[in-house]
């Protein structure tokens, strides 16, 4: 065994020993963050579940089920499918609502139903997938070839705008049009992710968060700062989302230049990461605050340890070795394993300028526990 092994055997039997009594204390809810107790929140509550922003169709509501879903891989333990399966099957009913649905239903139902037919052959999720692919496939704006991301925000005409954290979504139009043979929503996928590789990646590596184009004509009209700290900065979870988004892109299409876009992205976080492998909120954020983003952090290492698996031989070591850095700063220095705690991963940001700060979030632990399992040889990726 290697030492990127040894390690992450050291951390899965953490994560098994502390998600063995999170899981029961928490099979009925789909949470999101942990309040001032340590206790998670519940997305699915009853009084919430029609709300867009608050309740049911909030886009994070996958990657609990996906922990699970990690699990059973893990463990074959059949008490982990059966927690998984019931937020999957809570969120259906976001299919007939229809309301409040978005550009995040590959969020919400990769890590959920495509999991759940993928480790186990399950009918069910295979229709529920699928209709939320057809919602997806819907969003596509064929004149400026993107995906639209959010709905009507207050204030805002949002019908042009498109966000990085889309290429992670395309990875359910990819299972689609595998699981179909429908080539349309190949090609939407493949546009889509064309048009972020002309417009979001900077020369440098660096990416937007969000471009506008004309709805009509499908023009690019501006880029905006979104959830980094301004027009023309670097978000890192947006970074993240890049990278390992690319790399799903390259492993469902095989095309070159999706994998040299990842290896862009990915040389420009590497060349920015600190010493001490921990993540700021945005790469160019001032010194002070020095708010930081675990989840962020989680992401790209995860993007990271995809293209170690492409690459050469001679460059492997280079991707694997930053991924560690970034998980073994998260593990020593920004995790919970006490049960003082139902997440694992600390000092998470939703974004530079959001008043909440160093949190937990629900996909960071989601991201940390992935990545534990490619370094320790999990072949199964749930993308």
């Amino acid at each position: 065994m290697d030492k990127y092994s040894i390690w992450a055997e050291e951390v899965t039997g953490k994560i098994r020993e502390k998600m063995q009594w999170v899981s029961e204390k928490n099979r009925e809810k789909i949470p999101y963050t942990t309040d001032c107790g340590g206790n998670y929140d519940d997305k699915g509550d009853m009084a919430k579940e029609w709300s867009a922003d608050n309740g049911l169709n909030w886009w994070t509501n996958g990657f609990f089920g996906g922990m699970m879903w990690l699990l059973f891989q893990d463990t074959g333990n059949e008490k982990y499918a059966e927690i998984a399966r019931r937020s999957e099957y809570r969120m259906e009913r976001c299919l007939m609502d229809f309301y409040g649905l978005h550009h995040d239903v590959g969020f919400m139902f990769q890590p959920t139903c495509v999991a759940d037919l993928r480790l186990t052959g399950n009918e069910r999720s295979r229709r529920t997938a699928l209709h939320a692919a057809t919602l997806l496939a819907g969003r596509y704006n064929p004149e400026g070839q993107f995906i639209r991301a959010w709905n009507d925000l207050p204030g805002e005409d949002t019908r042009g705008w498109a966000i990085i954290d889309c290429m992670f979504n395309l990875s359910l139009l990819y299972w689609a049009f595998e699981e179909t043979k429908d080539p349309r929503f190949y090609h939407i996928a493949v546009k889509h992710a064309d048009t972020v590789m002309k417009y979001f990646v900077r020369p440098d590596g660096s990416v937007n968060h969000i471009v506008e184009f004309n709805p009509e004509t499908g023009e690019m009209l501006r880029s905006y700062g979104g959830q980094g700290y301004g027009e023309g900065s670097s978000w890192t979870r947006g970074q993240g989302w890049a990278v390992y988004g690319f790399m799903i892109s390259y492993l469902h299409t095989g095309k070159e230049e999706y994998l040299i876009t990842a290896k862009k992205v990915a040389h420009y976080c590497m060349a920015a990461l600190d010493e001490s492998g921990i993540i700021p909120v945005d790469f160019r954020q001032p010194k002070e605050p020095a708010w930081e983003d675990s989840c962020g952090a989680c992401v790209i290492a995860g993007g990271l340890l995809e293209l170690a698996k492409a690459v050469p031989e001679q460059e492997k070591e280079m991707y694997k070795q930053s991924a560690f850095k970034i998980l073994d700063a998260i593990y020593r220095t920004r995790s919970d394993w006490s049960r003082d705690c139902d997440a694992i991963v600390r000092n998470c940001s939703a974004s530079y300028h959001n008043p909440e700060h160093h949190v937990t979030m629900v996909y960071a632990d989601y991201f940390f526990m992935e990545a534990v399992y490619k370094l320790k040889g999990n072949t199964i990726l749930l993308w």
